[in-house]
């Protein structure tokens, strides 16, 4: 099959500069006049040199964090570790696929655990058993951030994002949520960041020590505990739903495919998807072990939630929600799941993959019916 077009550096900045002026991923929280300074100068796209120039940046900021701490200056000291951050997750965006990006993205990390010592509300980060098969990983990793104000027994919605959005990039995500009262966890979906293990048609195994782990939270509501799965990361929270609803009093799959999208014949549509910057094939890949586009249509259908009878088992309360016109996830999946087992909720957008308009807002809101 033909590889995926690349696109040159002049098309490659505009992306960038067009995502930038819109505030959307991957430009989530950074500082406006130091990306917009790092698109213009960026010298190539190729691994290496993406890299080395988003990382320049990191390192930046980094220095002035750390002059901020030597002064005693804590604010400025927070904010610049957060920028750094920033960088350096654009140092390994999409995927750590290079040993440039990975570098990147150990750097991103550190920086970002930087960020959860200083946060004037508590990160607490969990690293627990994960009785594994030969091959996986033996931890699960992940951190639970509490609401402002102190609240006691705070509802749980557990978070994470897709082949691109890992735990770190979640968290800013989960501001408005926090605000509403709730706390998040934040946790890597299977076959990216730290999680154990790589996608496979029963890797929501890894959840099982988050949920016992939960249960023992004298301090968090676990009887009120809900999953947020954002892009690909949609399919794990729908597949939770169902494999896990004695766990869950909600869940959302927020743009998560769950049968059509893993077919080849939507791969072969969706691989040059233009809403994608770079790599996307490679990135799909690499959550079953895989680097190309073939890699990956060989696995993806041992994913359909049709094909493995989850889709008619019941399920907690459910929210589907995505942009009617995404290019990279099937938005025809979500009319699918509404024939299948339990009543849900669906709220289908305007736009491409997640949707435009008040999307997080509208997630938010129904969590919070469902979680009070």
């Amino acid at each position: 099959m033909p590889a995926a077009p690349s696109r040159t550096l002049p098309e490659a900045q505009q992306w960038l500069r067009d995502h930038l002026e819109r505030r959307e991923h991957p430009f989530n929280a950074i500082d406006h006049a130091a990306a917009a300074r790092h698109i213009d100068t960026l010298p190539g796209t190729d691994p290496e040199t993406w890299a080395e120039h988003w990382l320049a940046g990191a390192e930046y900021f980094a220095a002035r964090a750390c002059e901020a701490e030597s002064g005693g200056d804590h604010a400025g000291a927070l904010e610049n570790w957060w920028q750094a951050y920033q960088f350096a997750f654009l140092g390994r965006f999409p995927a750590p696929l290079h040993p440039a990006k990975l570098a990147a993205y150990h750097r991103a990390v550190e920086c970002f655990r930087r960020v959860s010592a200083l946060e004037p509300t508590p990160i607490q980060h969990v690293a627990l058993p994960f009785e594994g098969r030969d091959g996986e990983g033996d931890m699960v990793r992940f951190f639970v951030a509490r609401p402002p104000g102190g609240a006691a027994r705070p509802p749980v919605v557990m978070m994470w994002g897709g082949i691109d959005v890992w735990k770190e990039e979640s968290y800013a995500r989960g501001r408005m949520l926090r605000e509403r009262g709730f706390a998040t966890l934040h946790i890597d979906k299977p076959g990216v960041g730290q999680s154990p293990l790589h996608a496979g048609p029963d890797a929501e195994r890894q959840w099982d020590p988050v949920f016992a782990w939960l249960r023992d939270q004298d301090d968090l509501d676990t009887d009120r505990v809900a999953a947020l799965g954002l892009s690909f990361g949609g399919y794990w929270a729908l597949k939770l739903a169902h494999t896990h609803r004695e766990h869950l009093a909600a869940a959302v799959n927020w743009g998560g495919g769950v049968h059509l999208t893993f077919q080849p014949e939507w791969q072969e549509r969706s691989r040059n998807a233009s809403s994608y910057l770079m790599d996307l094939m490679p990135a799909r890949a690499r959550i079953f072990g895989g680097r190309t586009f073939e890699d990956y249509v060989a696995r993806c259908p041992e994913l359909s939630l049709l094909d493995q009878g989850v889709l008619d088992l019941p399920s907690c309360p459910l929210l589907l929600v995505n942009g009617k016109d995404d290019q990279q996830n099937a938005s025809a999946d979500m009319y699918l799941a509404l024939e299948h087992g339990s009543p849900k909720t669906a709220r289908m957008f305007p736009g491409g993959h997640m949707g435009v308009g008040p999307v997080l807002p509208s997630v938010v809101n129904w969590l919070s019916e469902q979680l009070s």
